[in-house]
């Protein structure tokens, strides 16, 4: 099954850390990376899809962060 995650942070180190590590656990990019501006936050956001092929069959219970 292919699966689907949107990694999402504040425009920090933390975001590109959290691409990376889902990179380096088999996630592949997928798409643009995408950057908003928080109004209510005043900062910056990015995001990034990823996916992922696994062995299985997908439900709503599927632990995404876990595969």
């Amino acid at each position: 099954m292919k699966l689907y995650r949107f990694l999402s942070e504040q425009d920090t180190s933390a975001f590109c850390h959290k691409v990376t590590e889902a990179l380096n656990n088999g996630w592949m990019l997928h798409g643009s990376p995408t950057q908003a501006w928080d109004h209510a936050a005043g900062v910056m956001r990015c995001g990034q899809a990823v996916t992922k092929e696994v062995d299985g069959t997908y439900t709503p219970d599927t632990k995404l962060g876990e595969q």
